[in-house]
């Protein structure tokens, strides 16, 4: 069969061959649809993020699945059910407690998080994630799952359906988000994302149409004319240039924020979302920087946080439910938001313009075969 895959040494995508896979008991075999391409693909081929399997030279790339079930294997499934497939799975070997010097356990004797069914929640080492570290991805004509990480998904949503992947990974982080203010009622009337990727419009998609916010606002660099700004727009949403309006500068600019959802991976922002926010708001952080050293006041960000009860929370990957409520998003998504985001779905003959990175592409997929 087909993948697509990068190799040790390189930072392009490329077709390989690799024989079908067989499916274990309680796995159902796969056809693979479509697989989405985003910023943390980018990554991995860059060599930034992820890893290889262990001693494997190449590493089959994609994390944004929707496929066809073709062997069900005795699972609940049915053949031609429509599933998107969670990412993590419990690794060969994982290191007892997360630490770079601990002793490897075997994999016969899961960590505590996979036997809480909690994956999402594992610190980084005690996990393997399809496509990116430790574990070969979805951007092949077949893949193996096990049942329980295999998610139903209607059939009228298979061409789109890679999109609950990231829509999953914002409704962690507003479960996350809503659980640090349970204490009190907390009703968020503004909020900003920071980034106008496809994630950061997905979620002020979200926050226009499934969570209610009253006053919604992106972040962003770029100038006009351009396809994300009339995203935005269009959404009923205020376009904040960062070049002209910094993120902690919002109170006097704009106004003090509810919720900040910060997709941009950049550590400033980390920082600045503390002065961003309104009394009582929350800072959701998903992006992933790099090492980076800058002088920060330390006291005055403390005082803040404590004087008016705010509070900032990181999130990442995403598990069953997420994916389950993601879906709902999806449903409720206006299509022309959706054929918006999606700027081009291309065949294995096509991967450089499925992995093109321009400021005119939004939204890729991987096209693997048809229903």
């Amino acid at each position: 069969m087909k993948v697509v895959a990068v190799r040790e040494g390189e930072q392009t995508p490329t077709v390989m061959e690799k024989p079908c896979p067989e499916p274990s008991e309680g796995e159902a075999l796969v056809r693979t649809l479509r697989v989405g391409v985003d910023g943390t693909d980018h990554e991995v081929l860059s060599g930034g993020h992820g890893g290889f399997p262990e001693g494997e030279d190449h590493l089959v790339l994609g994390h944004e699945a929707v496929g066809v079930v073709e062997d069900p294997n005795g699972t609940d499934f049915e053949a031609g059910d429509v599933v998107v497939p969670t990412i993590r799975r419990a690794p060969e070997r994982v290191r007892s407690d997360g630490g770079a010097s601990a002793e490897s356990v075997a994999a016969n004797e899961p960590n505590e998080y996979f036997a809480r069914g909690e994956p999402d929640m594992a610190p980084d080492g005690m996990y393997h994630e399809r496509g990116i570290v430790g574990a070969h991805g979805f951007m092949a004509e077949y893949f193996t799952s096990p049942a329980e990480y295999l998610v139903s998904l209607p059939p009228e949503l298979a061409d789109v359906g890679f999109l609950v992947e990231p829509l999953s990974i914002t409704e962690k982080a507003l479960e996350l988000s809503y659980a640090s203010r349970s204490t009190f009622e907390w009703d968020p009337e503004s909020a900003i994302v920071l980034g106008n990727g496809c994630l950061g419009l997905l979620t002020l998609g979200m926050f226009e149409h499934t969570e209610g916010i009253e006053r919604s606002y992106c972040l962003g660099r770029r100038d006009r004319p351009d396809p994300t700004i009339d995203i935005i727009e269009e959404l009923g949403a205020e376009y904040v240039d960062s070049r002209e309006t910094p993120v902690d500068e919002l109170p006097e600019a704009v106004e003090p924020m509810d919720l900040v959802y910060e997709a941009t991976g950049y550590a400033p922002h980390a920082f600045q979302t503390i002065d961003a926010l309104a009394p009582n708001g929350v800072g959701a952080l998903l992006g992933i920087p790099g090492s980076w050293e800058f002088e920060i006041d330390g006291g005055a960000l403390h005082e803040e946080f404590v004087l008016h009860n705010k509070a900032l929370i990181g999130s990442v990957n995403s598990h069953v439910r997420h994916f389950e409520t993601a879906i709902e998003d999806l449903q409720a998504l206006p299509d022309w938001l959706i054929d918006a985001v999606v700027t081009g779905v291309y065949g294995t003959d096509d991967l450089e313009q499925a992995f093109d990175d321009s400021n005119t592409t939004i939204k890729t997929a991987v096209e693997l075969s048809t229903r």
